[in-house]
């Protein structure tokens, strides 16, 4: 019975220091910190008039001829 509780001991205190854990939700965080930022900004890119199709538009213009509006 000995043997049992500290076998079940030494698993609680070695899941207790395991930090693998914390990675995955630091990581997770910064991905939805990115998320929400790159919505706020397509919104912000979006707003003058039209939706993302014209934004595209736009953005292709820029690239394929010298003018930019």
């Amino acid at each position: 019975m000995d043997k049992l509780l500290n076998a079940v001991n030494h698993s609680l205190r070695s899941f207790a220091q395991d930090e693998d854990g914390a990675q995955v939700v630091e990581y997770a965080l910064i991905i939805a910190v990115v998320s929400i930022a790159l919505v706020v900004a397509l919104k912000a890119l979006t707003a003058n008039g039209g939706g993302f199709a014209t934004f595209i538009t736009r953005v292709t213009n820029c690239l394929t001829t010298a003018t930019c509006t």
